[in-house]
């Protein structure tokens, strides 16, 4: 629940239930892991690495004649130790990223990131459904002792109950768009994206030039796609386009695809899954496919070279991971609408 308009700004925005609430679920991630063999572990949120991506613009200090980056996510730091015989890990931890300030975003965040050596992103699936399905049930209970959240405005994350909610669906990326639009995309040019943008008036920005089919397929995915899944309560879209990798493998499919998922809690991207690349040539050839879009779209450019390149090249296990943003996670087990309301102090309030 929102502070009233005209609080004081030094007020926190949600309600202290709520904060409350927030707490007693962050001891129940660590004791879920805990439970299931994983080990807690911090890598460093300044580092003179970073992921290089055309879609992330970090944050950056500079220090002693360097520069140090505020993570975008504790990825490459995790890596790290998995090169160095970590085979179950997670961390909770704060992520940092230059993007707009919306419902649904803010530059600081709250991470929980995972890693398992010998999992498949499809046994990470399973995982994160158990994952949520417990979060939820334990919320539920929680909200329902704690004093004061009898005043806040929260709904059960399913109409059902979570006890008798089914499996999370599952669909591929090009099956999504096929329940759409008729037909798969992932064979399909840019421009054919274009022209199923126009069929179905969908106007990209201005800053959305003509040949980027990832561009178009983001865009797509967004604003018809998306809205189709919001209508289930819970589904996992995999098998993403090869050229939307990032840092997962990509299997030799025809045509290729990589080895990623996103779930979706009630139409809130919620988590980010890899069957994690181990290849470092591969990732050298990507990070270098990057800058190159970077530099396109007037980015600043990032370091190439990483501690994690050095980490690959020692070799990391095959291994599988999540991303999770625990912020829209607890937004979704309570049906709230804003991270304003689950979070203290928002970047307004900063």
């Amino acid at each position: 629940m929102s502070q009233p308009f005209g609080e004081p700004d030094f007020l926190p925005t949600a309600a202290l239930p709520v904060l409350r609430l927030r707490s007693e679920m962050l001891n129940w991630v660590r004791q879920f892991f805990r439970s299931k063999g994983f080990w807690e572990v911090e890598t460093p949120l300044l580092s003179q690495d970073v992921c290089v991506d055309a879609w992330l613009e970090p944050f950056f200090v500079e220090s002693g004649g360097s520069r140090f980056y505020l993570q975008t996510s504790p990825e490459f730091g995790m890596k790290r130790l998995l090169a160095a015989g970590a085979e179950s890990i997670f961390q909770i931890t704060r992520a940092f990223r230059q993007e707009e300030t919306g419902r649904l975003h803010n530059p600081e965040f709250t991470m929980l990131e995972w890693y398992r050596v010998g999992d498949t992103y499809h046994q990470q699936m399973d995982f994160v459904e158990k994952l949520t399905h417990g979060f939820c049930h334990h919320a539920e209970v929680l909200a329902r002792k704690i004093d004061g959240m009898e005043a806040v405005d929260f709904k059960p994350a399913f109409l059902n109950g979570v006890q008798t909610s089914k499996a999370f669906c599952r669909t591929t990326y090009d099956d999504a768009f096929q329940q759409v639009f008729g037909d798969g995309v992932l064979s399909k040019s840019v421009a054919d994206l274009r022209a199923l943008a126009t069929k179905h008036g969908v106007e990209g920005p201005s800053s959305l030039v003509e040949d980027d089919r990832d561009g178009w397929l983001n865009l797509l995915l967004s604003e018809v796609v998306e809205p189709m899944l919001a209508k289930r309560e819970t589904v996992f879209l995999y098998d993403y386009p090869a050229s939307q990798a990032a840092l997962s493998r990509i299997r030799s499919s025809d045509p290729p695809v990589a080895e990623r998922f996103e779930l979706y809690f009630h139409g809130v991207e919620i988590c980010n899954g890899y069957q994690e690349l181990t290849d470092s040539h591969e990732l050298r050839r990507r990070q270098t496919e990057q800058s190159r879009k970077r530099q396109q779209a007037g980015l600043s450019q990032l370091p190439e070279h990483s501690r994690l390149l050095a980490a690959m090249d020692l070799g990391i296990p095959e291994s599988s991971g999540v991303a999770l943003g625990f912020d829209r996670l607890l937004l979704a087990a309570l049906r709230m609408s804003s991270l304003s309301e689950v979070t203290a102090f928002p970047i307004g309030r900063a």
